[in-house]
């Protein structure tokens, strides 16, 4: 991929309108101006594209390291007067959910936005941003708030889709006619809970740093957004939390089924196993090698043994199939 791929955009805004589309090297003759930012978006970029944009914007090495190699917790970290926010994407490729990294530095006058993995491009939230100048005329504080708050958001549409799959399992599983079991999509199910709760419980805590402190990046009147996003985590670590007790409940019951049916198998086998019985007990009896059996000699012997035994085995089998053994 060549550095053009990777810059996904590079936009200069001055007192909230779009200025222009530039080049990174003309970032440092952009911001001479008063009342600009810049706001620079990547797309798995490349050590010398990174190195390029430390120098651009003087990002400590360490922050620049991280986003470089990905494979990070959400989190939030101060370097000096710039803002390293690490959040986790998601997005359901072919049923299954799978997770990237969004990796953005804030400073007074620059927005810096690293994609790693499965994501959904940022263009909606610049063209949504572009069109309320009296917000972005916050500066970079409102994009990061854009930014969380459109990866927060699809989020919905993700637990939506796996409520939807979990309620399909449920119906078959209290479904008689269906003996089709789900145990190990339910198994999945739960993992990718897990892996959403993981990913949203910590920006909580980022959240909370951004509405406590920060002043000199997060304006007061700004901190109201990200309190928005903060109810917006917590009701999706709500509902998550409630879907997954939810799963373990249905594993439960699934198992439980599960013993049940095998259960009915082994009844019905020994239930069998008694009848057959029966007849072999008295095939056994009668055909040992010995010459003094007053039964032998009998004449009605024969006829007698064949309707004890299919007398015996209807009796039993009246009796199991009465007690639901058959």
């Amino acid at each position: 991929m060549n550095n053009a791929n990777m810059v996904v955009n590079c936009t200069a805004y001055k007192n909230g309108k779009k200025l222009r589309d530039i080049t990174i090297e003309e970032i440092s003759d952009v911001l001479e101006e008063d009342n600009t930012f810049v706001w620079v978006g990547l797309l798995e970029p490349s050590v010398e594209l990174m190195r390029q944009i430390k120098e651009e914007f003087n990002l400590h090495e360490l922050a620049v390291e991280d986003a470089y190699a990905a494979h990070q917790r959400p989190k939030i970290e101060e370097y000096g007067d710039t803002l390293f926010v690490v959040l986790q994407t998601a997005q359901v490729v072919d049923a299954v959910v799978q997770f990237g990294e969004t990796h953005i530095f804030v400073g007074a006058r620059f927005v810096v936005s690293v994609r790693h993995g499965s994501s959904r491009s940022y263009a909606k939230v610049r063209e949504h941003c572009e069109m309320l100048p009296e917000r972005l005329v916050r500066g970079p504080s409102y994009v990061l708030y854009s930014i969380m708050d459109f990866v927060v958001d699809n989020y919905g549409p993700i637990m939506d889709d796996l409520e939807e799959r979990f309620d399909k399992y449920e119906a078959e599983l209290f479904d008689r006619v269906s003996e089709q079991v789900h145990l190990q999509d339910l198994y999945q199910l739960k993992r990718q809970l897990i892996k959403i709760r993981s990913a949203a419980v910590p920006l909580l805590d980022v959240c909370t740093q951004l509405l406590r402190f920060h002043e000199n990046i997060i304006t007061k009147d700004g901190k109201v957004y990200f309190r928005d996003i903060y109810d917006h985590v917590v009701r999706l670590i709500e509902t998550g939390d409630r879907l997954r007790e939810m799963v373990a409940a249905a594993m439960q019951i699934e198992l439980a089924q599960v013993t049940i049916r095998q259960n009915e198998v082994v009844k019905r086998l020994a239930g069998w196993g008694g009848i057959l019985a029966i007849p072999t007990m008295m095939f056994s009896l009668y055909g040992m090698n010995f010459k003094y059996m007053p039964e032998l000699e009998w004449h009605w012997g024969y006829p007698t043994v064949l309707i004890a035994i299919g007398g015996s085995c209807s009796w039993l089998y009246y009796r199991l199939r009465k007690v639901g053994w058959l």
